[in-house]
This record gives structure tokens, C-alpha cells and sequence, in this order.
């Protein structure tokens, strides 16, 4: 792994004691560090998982993020029951549960690299990435019923959307535990891999680096607006998108052509 260093930002460089941030090229690598807790969350560590995003979101250098756990037993246990709860939705950063679960504006791809367990609000850090890869060892749970409370960070919503109602309820109401390996059949993992996903999560990160990322801003823009259009609305919409009219009006749609003609690598600029 290529040496960690502090993101910095206009404010000056950011610091962090619950979480770790990596860069790799254009990849950011954000690594929750609470181990000893399964890498459960607190409200401090919430916060500074919103500082990592914030600054991921605001610097045109980084194209593609990876959420993932250390330790080898837990991508995020969830909540930090042994820390006081938050009570209202000020309690946790504006973009949600791990700065992610609420945070709906981000065009920039993120993917979930789960080993151990992503339970209640871990699963539900995960589902609000656009891809997730898993170990043979993942588990994924929504269990919040067993213990009185409900699932308040995207996972109940995401679920049904992902899996359609029935099967939904099936999993929601019961609290099941998913495999991976289920997980993956019902397509809620995109990949499951022998031991530390990392090294999947960044082969897919280096493919969706050969790729304009003003392209892959607006494509993933598009898509997620598709999700609440119907097909025929959808379909003209998009020509009409901000993203889309950037990246099909920007340097890189030239270089993208050039090199194509030239029988090259396109060097892409993000601009």
C-alpha cells in the first residue's frame, strides 16, 4: 500500500484519530480505525468521516473513494452503543450516518470493501455506496428490531429499492443475517472475494480510472435520477442534466475522440 498522508483542504491539512485517509494516485482509501470496537461508530468518528467525504467531494484531484474497516473482523458494526446515541438528526453530521448515508449530491464513485460484519448502521454505510465488494467472511445485517430501535440511516429504503418489496420485508422484518455469498445473489454485493477485499475494491477503482471522470460523474448522476422517473421521462431528462452537459462539452469529450483516432490512451484532465 502506497504511504498514507492527510488530506488537505483550504483550511490547512486534516487530521484524524478514528479514522485513517490514503491516497493512491487519484483513489482515496478511507479506513474506519476502531477495531477494538469493530470499528462501530461514535459521533465524534461520524464527524470525521464527513471531514474525509467533504474533502474527497471538493478535491478535483480525487476521482474515486473506498470505504473500508481495519482489523480483518468488521467493515462497521454500527453504532457505538458504549457512547451516548444520537437523540436528533443534528446529533450526526448533515450527510448522514458515516458523512455518507445522507449524502446525495456526491457524483464521485465510492466503493464499499466489507470484510467482517456491516451491521445496522455499517450496513447501511455500505448500501449507500455505488458498488460493494465483499469477503467470503462479510455479514450483513439489519438489526435494529431485535433490539427495540429502527434502522434510521437509508438501510430500510435502500433495501426495498435494491430488492424489491416482498423480498424486502422478508429481510427487514426478521432482522436476518446475510452471507456474502447470499448478499451477492441477491444483488446486493457486486463481488465476493477471498480475504481483504481491498485489492478487488481498487482493480474496480483502477478500471473506473481508464474512464473519463467527468463521464463517470454524470453517468452515475443520471442513473440515480432515473431511480424515481418514469423510463420515457428519464430518457429525455437527462440530455437536460448540468453533469452531462459538462462532460459532453468538456476537454476530456476531445480527448476522448482524439485519442480514439489516434489509436491512444486518452490522458484525462477532469476538465
Amino acid at each position: 500500500m502506497e504511504e498514507a498522508r492527510n488530506l488537505t483542504s483550504a483550511a490547512g491539512p486534516a487530521t484524524f484519530e478514528f479514522i485513517e485517509v490514503t491516497r493512491r494516485g487519484r483513489l482515496t482509501i478511507i479506513s474506519i480505525n476502531r477495531p477494538a470496537s469493530r470499528n462501530a461508530l461514535h459521533n465524534p468518528a461520524h464527524f470525521e468521516m464527513a471531514r474525509a467525504l467533504d474533502a474527497f467531494a471538493a478535491d478535483d484531484d480525487a476521482w474515486v473513494a473506498i470505504i473500508r474497516g481495519e482489523g480483518g473482523k468488521a467493515f462497521c458494526a454500527g453504532q457505538d452503543l458504549t457512547h451516548p446515541l444520537p437523540e436528533t438528526l443534528d446529533d450526526l453530521p448533515v450527510s448522514g450516518f458515516g458523512g455518507m448515508t445522507s449524502r446525495f449530491g456526491l457524483a464521485k464513485p465510492v466503493i464499499a470493501a466489507v470484510e467482517g460484519f456491516a451491521f445496522g448502521g455499517g450496513f447501511e454505510l455500505a448500501l449507500a455506496c455505488d458498488i460493494i465488494v465483499a469477503s467470503t467472511t462479510a455479514r450483513f445485517a439489519l438489526p435494529e428490531p431485535k433490539v427495540g430501535v429502527v434502522a434510521l440511516a437509508g438501510g430500510i429504503q435502500r433495501i426495498t429499492k435494491e430488492l424489491g418489496l416482498k423480498r424486502a420485508m422478508h429481510l427487514l422484518l426478521t432482522a436476518a443475517t446475510l452471507d456474502a455469498a447470499t448478499a451477492h445473489t441477491l444483488g446486493i454485493v457486486n463481488e465476493v472475494t477471498e480475504g481483504d477485499p481491498l485489492e478487488a475494491a481498487i482493480r474496480i477503482a483502477e478500471h473506473i480510472l481508464t474512464c473519463s471522470p467527468l463521464s463517470v460523474q454524470a453517468t452515475k448522476d443520471a442513473a440515480i435520477a432515473a431511480l424515481d422517473m418514469p423510463l420515457r421521462d428519464s430518457v429525455r431528462e437527462v440530455w437536460t442534466r448540468e453533469k452531462v452537459r459538462v462532460a459532453m462539452t468538456s476537454l476530456d469529450a476531445e480527448e476522448g475522440r482524439r485519442s480514439f483516432v489516434e489509436k491512444r490512451l486518452p490522458q484525462w484532465a477532469g476538465k
